[in-house]
Parts: C-alpha cells; structure tokens; sequence
C-alpha cells in the first residue's frame, strides 16, 4: 500500500461537460457525458449518491488528454437517465446497476472497459468485475470491495458502526421516504459535509450537482437501493441468480487499484479487511490531504493516475 498527496483543487474549476447525449439501453434512456477520442481505449466513471456525473468533471478532461474514450453516465434515477416504461419496476440493487453499465457498453458497441467509480459506482464496478470479467479490462474502485449480501448486512454492528449508518434505517421507513422527497438537497449537501469533512465545496458546485436529483424517479431508486440492502424491499427475481453469486462474495480476478482518502467521514471498511478479494495485479493508495468520500472530485489528478496506471498491468 501506498499514499499519495492530492494536488489541491480549486472550487469551480473543470466545472462542466459538453453537451451531454442519450442511449437507448436495457430499459433505460440513458444520459451520459463523453470525451476524448471515440476510438480510444474505453473508460466508464461510475458516480454514487448523493452525487453525480460532475464528480468526473475534473479527472474526464485529464483521461480524455491521455487519448482514453470517457463515458461518464447518469445511473438510474439520476439526472437525464430515464426508463424507457412505466411498468418496469424502480430497483436500486446492486445487480441491477451493474447490469445498466453492461446494456450501456452493448449500445456504444464497447467490449471492454476500464471501468472507475466511488460509493455505487465503485459497487457497480466491482459487481461487472466480478461477474463479467471479460466486459472489463481494469477496475479503480474507491473504497475497495463494496459487493454488499443481504445475508451479511442482518448482522448487527457495534453502536458507533450503526450511527454511521443512520439514513439507512431513516430511509426504512415512510416516514424518511417523505423526508428525503421534501429535503432531498439538504440531505445531499449534509451528507457531502459529513462524508467529505475537509472538502471545501461552494454553492455552485454543489447546486450543478443536486440538479440530477430532480430525477422524476431519483427517490424511488434511492429508497429502494437502502431498503434492498437491509432486506426491507424485495428485488427482481430475474436478477436472483446474480445475487446469489455476489452473496458468495465472489474474488475480482481483473487488474485493480483501490484507493481510498486520509479524511473520508463516510463508512467505509479497512484496506486491509478486502485485499484478498483481489487475486490480480492490485494496488491500493491513500490519497492524503484532506480528501474525502468524493475522491474523483476532490482529488482528480490522483484518481486519473490510478486508471492510467491500472491500464498498463
């Protein structure tokens, strides 16, 4: 393991993409930002909540220099992503996302990706790691292993450990339901101050970002992604098979780079609890200088380095 310092960012800066554009893939109408050159080696960034694509704004620009194709796509419920019907039910589980990213890649006619991200998006990549390996080339997840068992997620944890989780027993209910859907921006910029403790975001950045929760079906996925977790929703049977391979907690075979920050206030566990979940070239770094939850966005350059390097294993 290894750490390196963060160049400082600066608020407002790599602010934006171009003109974002949409896929038809799956059962989503999927909204996405690209850069860099469409033959380039392909790389998919993965967000997580409460953020969103501009997560990416900074590092896209630096990958996307470095002659990589830049995919950066709105996850469901998030920002211009839409579903393509009414009846098709609003599911947040890991398979599911995961298998979003899949159908994306069959309708840009990518084969394989390098695929990034932090929070859902470090799950999301992990579960396409582990159960398409052959769909992914390399992976840089923030936080490790995050492939999560409804199984494993019944057993209590000590009370400082469930304090951490505490919107997750909030959102089990209807009451935090009708919370987050009235207070969904003060959630968000909560969860950022909590989660990113040193990170020193203004208004602008964070308002960009809170836009995509307008999502007409944001709450839904959100609730029922924390609800999936705990075992209070049911998923899609058609994804049981899936999910009882991630149960087993399956070992990611694909090159990787885990990375984590020095000041990262959301739960997330020790590097050293997952390293064997990795059986290929790996690497992990602690990015220092104050970084936290939001590591793409608070510390670019480190998280492009890492998909760079990752490549070349």
């Amino acid at each position: 393991m290894s750490e390196t310092e963060a160049t400082p960012t600066t608020p407002g800066t790599s602010t934006s993409f171009g003109a974002l554009k949409q896929a038809e893939a799956g059962v989503l109408d999927v909204g996405y930002a690209e850069a860099g050159p469409p033959d380039g080696r392909a790389v998919i960034l993965l967000h997580g909540w409460p953020y969103d694509i501009h997560s990416f704004a900074g590092a896209a620009p630096l990958l996307a220099a470095a002659g990589y194709r830049v995919v950066v796509p709105y996850l469901r419920g998030y920002g211009t992503t839409r579903f393509l019907s009414e009846a098709t039910p609003r599911n947040g589980q890991q398979s599911v996302l995961a298998a979003d990213v899949i159908a994306l890649m069959d309708a840009l006619g990518i084969g394989k990706a390098i695929l990034a991200g932090f929070d859902w998006g470090a799950r999301t990549a992990n579960v396409v790691a582990a159960l398409w390996p052959g769909r992914c080339k390399a992976m840089v997840s923030v936080s490790g292993y995050l492939i999560a068992s409804q199984e494993a997620n019944k057993a209590p944890l000590p009370p400082l450990a469930e304090l951490a989780w505490w919107y997750l027993f909030y959102f089990a209910t209807e009451r935090g339901r009708a919370g987050y859907a009235k207070y969904r921006r003060e959630f968000a910029k909560l969860i950022w101050q909590t989660a990113s403790p040193k990170w020193k975001f203004d208004d602008a950045t964070f308002n960009r970002s809170a836009a995509a929760f307008d999502n007409e079906d944001h709450v839904s996925i959100v609730i029922h992604n924390y609800r999936w977790r705990i075992g209070a929703a049911e998923g899609e049977a058609r994804y049981d098979d899936l999910e009882k391979q991630l149960a087993s907690g399956p070992v990611i075979t694909v090159p990787a780079i885990t990375l984590e920050g020095d000041a990262n206030g959301a739960p997330h566990p020790d590097p050293g609890t997952y390293r064997a979940k990795f059986s290929g070239t790996y690497a992990h770094r602690t990015i220092s200088g104050g970084i936290g939850h939001n590591l793409p966005q608070e510390a670019p350059q480190a998280f492009a380095e890492a998909i760079i390097d990752v490549d070349s294993y």
